[in-house]
């Protein structure tokens, strides 16, 4: 299996990628000929858009740290969504480069209409964690329209919005989006597609005002399809992504072949209707359960591995859906393990890809062909060799201990892959890489190595300078002499 997709720069020659997304949690550079506010992202590898929802309710999972090493070294898997903010998860996923989406209980929407409030939980709960983890997005809490809560519904812009206004006053806007995902209950009509409408009330009082924000500060809307819930045994191949006849949509003349894409477009032409549809599309939550009831549909290994393995291959493929075509999607699969203190009918404890020994409950491809991470083992990206430019500068004290300083570098013999990966990784968390761009002082020479020492030693300067900041899985190296030449400093 191939690693993990990473977002990859074309060093040699910027210019703009074939598929194009938003860098949300991107503190960059801007190519001139780009037209986004961010630098163009390319896709090498189809997976680095899909995610996976870690949830905790259970009395049998392995500890936080052991997880967050198995998803880096031995899945593909490079984006969580947490149900909360749990301080041992957000350390456990510390330098793994991993994106992670914390959430907001719905319970403290109403407390975080005060900045002052939201001030102090982010300098609680979210400030201590950054930038060593990549914490990328904050959920105002989960499906709240669905809860009917006058209070929580009431508040829940309000709460985004000063929430953002505490990430700007932290300078982390631009790092960490703020969004709330959605059930399709959220919808009064969505059968076509083309009729797709949010509920009346909630769609001028709560969701324009929302898709405002979220189109102002560049984040995504997010919705939990669930195909499953939809489903019959006569709609199951329509459901699980296999051959179907489809379903034909009158207004449009167009024909859908799977449910996931009739509920995307469904939300899509809700949108539409409010002036929304240039707004990109998260789904936060979508599985199917490995068993359940013997009444219910559907419910086995094959069905659950059909529709996930289908989905990833699905949201990832550029095809789009027949409103969206194009697109690919970032998709969090519903969960990672299986749960067995969740309440309610069987399937709900059997949504999980992994059981809590993290062997797989069935195969879709999400494990690595070998143990060995494609991405950084500790804090950053990977190896390589470095030749030192010309004329490197003799060692010089630190101004901030007195000690003699140290850079780091790539090993000698590392491959040009596992250096890319380390590029990738760094400035992917939003450091500033814009000296080894096309133009800029450490651009030349023109080489991934030397590249990757740059970016490396910029990680490793910024989290500390401790000897793990400079592991890059076992690929980088401390050196004593200052790889400085030239107008590139280091």
């Amino acid at each position: 299996m191939e690693s993990t997709l990473k977002l990859r720069w074309d060093l040699s020659a910027i210019k703009p990628a074939t598929h194009a997304i938003r860098c949300e949690g991107f503190i960059g550079f801007l190519p001139s000929d780009t037209p986004f506010g961010c630098f163009t992202w390319v896709f090498k590898r189809v997976y680095g858009a899909i995610g996976v929802n870690y949830g905790t309710v259970a009395d049998n999972l392995p500890p936080p740290d052991r997880v967050a090493q198995f998803l880096l070294q031995s899945t593909i898997i490079n984006r969580v969504r947490l149900f909360d903010y749990n301080p041992d998860i957000l350390h456990a996923f510390a330098h793994t480069g991993i994106a992670v989406t914390i959430t907001v209980p719905n319970d403290q929407i109403p407390h975080l209409t005060k900045l002052s409030f939201a001030q102090q939980w982010l300098k609680t709960n979210v400030q201590p964690f950054v930038p060593a983890t990549n914490i990328v997005r904050i959920l105002m809490g989960n499906e709240v329209l669905s809860t009917a809560n006058k209070l929580f519904i009431s508040n829940l812009v309000p709460a985004i919005q000063t929430l953002h206004t505490a990430l700007v006053n932290a300078s982390l806007d631009r790092q960490i989006k703020v969004s709330t995902p959605h059930s399709l209950g959220i919808l009064t009509s969505s059968s076509p597609p083309s009729t797709g409408k949010f509920r009346q009330g909630y769609d001028t009082h709560v969701l324009k005002p929302l898709l405002s924000f979220l189109s102002d500060t560049k984040s995504p809307f997010m919705v939990n399809p669930y195909p499953f819930f939809g489903c019959s045994a006569e709609t199951l191949d329509y459901a699980l992504f296999r051959p179907n006849s489809g379903v034909f949509d009158e207004n449009t003349k167009l024909l859908y072949t799977n449910m996931l894409d009739a509920q995307m477009d469904a939300v899509f032409s809700a949108m539409k209707v409010l002036g929304y549809e240039d707004l990109e599309i998260v789904i936060a939550e979508t599985g199917w359960p490995s068993k359940g009831d013997p009444a219910q549909v559907g419910v086995d290994p094959k069905c659950a591995a059909d529709y996930n393995g289908n989905l990833m291959r699905h949201v990832t493929s550029s095809a789009g859906t027949p409103l969206m075509p194009n697109r690919t999607f970032e998709a969090y699969i519903f969960a990672l393990f299986n749960e067995n203190l969740k309440p309610g009918p069987i399937c709900e404890r059997n949504f999980g890809l992994f059981r809590p020994d993290m062997t797989p409950v069935y195969n879709i491809d999400i494990l690595r062909s070998t143990a060995s991470s494609s991405v950084p083992e500790k804090p950053g990206p990977s190896p390589g060799p470095f030749v030192a430019p010309p004329n490197p500068s003799p060692p010089s004290p630190s101004p901030r201990d007195g000690k003699q300083k140290q850079w780091c570098v790539p090993k000698a013999g590392v491959d040009s892959e596992a250096l890319q990966r380390n590029i990738d990784y760094v400035c992917g968390l939003g450091l500033d890489c814009g000296p080894i761009q096309e133009g800029g002082p450490c651009f030349a020479p023109n080489t991934i190595r030397a590249h990757a020492a740059y970016a490396m030693n910029v990680y490793y300067q910024t989290m500390g300078r401790n000897d793990y900041d400079c592991d890059f899985a076992q690929t980088g190296t401390i050196t004593y002499a200052n790889p400085s030449y030239g107008r590139c400093k280091y």
